[in-house]
C-alpha cells in the first residue's frame, strides 16, 4: 500500500513535570500546580497559586483512559516520536502544549506571566529546534492583557509561528469580542503568528476537581462530553468574526485544531444569516461578509471525519487540514495510514494535496518539504 505523507495540523506533547518548579524563583515555583497523594493512594490535594483542591485518583476505567491518551512512545521522547511519525506518514506537524491547561486557574498576573515564558522558551529549545519537521505553539496569559501582548512580541522575535490559545479566555479577564483585546489582536497580526485555539480548552473549574471538560454526567456521558468539547472553537471563532476583531486585521489567520471542519460553512451561513436578518441590531457593521472572513482567514483540522471533505469539494472550503492529534487516543496513532486512504483515495489530487500539506505549509512556511515517493 502506497504510503500518504500528510501535515498534521493537530498534537501534543508533555512537558518535562517539574518544568515549572525547577526553572522559577522560589517565591513563584510554590504557587504553580503541584499535587500531594494521600497515604492510602485514592486521594490527592492539588495546591496552585494559594487555592487548594482535593480529586479522588482515577481507578480501574478511568485509569486506563488516562494511560491510554498518552499511549504512543513519543508522547515525553522527541526521539521516539520522529520514529513514530516516520512509521505512520506524518511529515510535519503542529504541537501543542500540555501544562497550559492550567492556565486558567492561576490568578497571580506575574507567576503566570513567569510560567509561560519557562514553558516557551523550554519548548523552542526543546522541540521547534530539535526538528524543522516540529512547529512549536506559544503560549501567552489571557489573565492579562498586556502581558500576553509583551509575550507575543517576545516569542515572535525568537522566530515563532504560531500560539496557542484557549477557547475562552481567564475567567477573571473580558472575553475574546470585547474591545480590551485589541491590541493581542494588532500585535498578532504584525508578528504573522497564527491564532491556534484548540478545542476543550475551556477555563478549568477548581470547585469541581480541576476536571475539564466534564459538563455531562449519566447515560450517554462520554460521548456527550466528547462532542461538546468541539464548541468553544465555534465559539470563539464566532466571537472574533461579529466583534470586527478578524475584520479589522484580513491578515490575520485563525485555526481551530481537533474540532472538525464542516461546521465552518455551517457557522459562517448562520452568521450570515443573523447579519442580514438583523442588519438594524448589528454593530459593529463589517466592511466584508462573515461568510467571507471565515474562508479566507479561518482554518480548521480534523482526525476522522469524511464530511470534513466534503466541505472543501463541495461548500467551497478550502482551510481545511488534517490533523493525526498525535499522541492522545481520539487521534489516528496506530492506524494513520489505514485512516488516510480510508479519507483519500477516492479524493482528487489536487484535494488530497490541499489538505493533507497545503493548507498546513501556508500557514507555517518553511517546514520542508515531503520526503520523494519511494522508487517503484
Amino acid at each position: 500500500m502506497e504510503k500518504i505523507w500528510a501535515n498534521s495540523g493537530d498534537s501534543h506533547f508533555l512537558e518535562p513535570e517539574e518544568l515549572w518548579r525547577e526553572n522559577l524563583p522560589a517565591r513563584l515555583a510554590e504557587l504553580v500546580p503541584r499535587a500531594e497523594r494521600d497515604p492510602d493512594g485514592e486521594w490527592e490535594t492539588v495546591h496552585i497559586d494559594g487555592m487548594s483542591f482535593r480529586r479522588k485518583l482515577p481507578t480501574g476505567r478511568n485509569k486506563e483512559f488516562l494511560e491510554a491518551t498518552h499511549r504512543a512512545p513519543g508522547a515525553r521522547d522527541l526521539t521516539k516520536r520522529m520514529v513514530d511519525l516516520d512509521n505512520e506518514g506524518i511529515w510535519a506537524e503542529l504541537v501543542f502544549p500540555s501544562l497550559g491547561m492550567w492556565s486558567s486557574s492561576f490568578r497571580t498576573p506575574e507567576v503566570l506571566r513567569e510560567a509561560l515564558k519557562v514553558s516557551n522558551d523550554w519548548a523552542w529549545d526543546a522541540i521547534e529546534e530539535f526538528s524543522p519537521r516540529l512547529v512549536a505553539t506559544a503560549q501567552v496569559s489571557t489573565l492579562d492583557i498586556d502581558d500576553a501582548v509583551s509575550e507575543l512580541e517576545r516569542v515572535a522575535e525568537m522566530g515563532y509561528r504560531a500560539v496557542y490559545l484557549p477557547v475562552a479566555p481567564h475567567p477573571l479577564q473580558k472575553d475574546y469580542n470585547q474591545d480590551a483585546w485589541e491590541p493581542f489582536w494588532t500585535a498578532a497580526e504584525r508578528a504573522n503568528l497564527v491564532l491556534a485555539f484548540h478545542i476543550g480548552t475551556d477555563p478549568i473549574d477548581l470547585s469541581k476537581g480541576g476536571a475539564s471538560g466534564v459538563v455531562y454526567r449519566g447515560p450517554g456521558g462520554a460521548v456527550l462530553n466528547y462532542t461538546e468539547t468541539t464548541f468553544g472553537g465555534q465559539r470563539a471563532v464566532m466571537k472574533l468574526v461579529a466583534s470586527g476583531a478578524l475584520d479589522r486585521h484580513p491578515d490575520l489567520r485563525v485555526l481551530v485544531s481537533e474540532g472538525g471542519a464542516t461546521w465552518v460553512p455551517f457557522v459562517a451561513d448562520r452568521m450570515e444569516e443573523g447579519y442580514r436578518q438583523h442588519a438594524m441590531a448589528v454593530r459593529p457593521k463589517l466592511k466584508r461578509s462573515p461568510k467571507e472572513i471565515i474562508y479566507s482567514q479561518v482554518y480548521a483540522s480534523f482526525q476522522h471525519d469524511e464530511s470534513a471533505i466534503a466541505a472543501c469539494t463541495a461548500m467551497g472550503y478550502r482551510n481545511v487540514l488534517w490533523g493525526s492529534d498525535y499522541p492522545h487516543m481520539e487521534g489516528t496513532y496506530g492506524h494513520t495510514q489505514e485512516t488516510l486512504h480510508h479519507l483519500f483515495d477516492d479524493v482528487a489530487p489536487e484535494v488530497r494535496h490541499r489538505i493533507t500539506v497545503g493548507a498546513f505549509t501556508e500557514l507555517f512556511p518553511g517546514v520542508p518539504p515531503l520526503p520523494a515517493p519511494a522508487a517503484a
